[in-house]
């Protein structure tokens, strides 16, 4: 107990870094998901309109609106790079 507290000094700003590595693998693996997640949607749309069961303006509507949702996660992703 005495020496983590003469040792913190010098641990403390690694404990800090490993935080912020951790926070940032939990939020590019919740991009990924979220991103993942619409392209199944996207694909599961298209499967919807080859078997018939949506018309083809229901399919551009939807699609549209997904395409959209991945690129802004794109670009999100972009802005947060640099």
């Amino acid at each position: 107990m005495v020496l983590r507290l003469l040792l913190s000094p010098i641990t403390a700003p690694f404990g800090g870094v490993i935080w912020i590595g951790e926070q940032l693998l939990e939020r590019a693996e919740a991009e990924l998901d979220d991103k993942e997640n619409l392209s199944k949607r996207l694909l599961a749309l298209q499967l919807a309109f080859d078997m018939g069961d949506i018309s083809e303006e229901e399919f551009e509507v939807q699609e549209e609106e997904l395409l959209l949702q991945i690129q802004a996660l794109e670009d999100e992703n972009a802005d947060s790079m640099n």
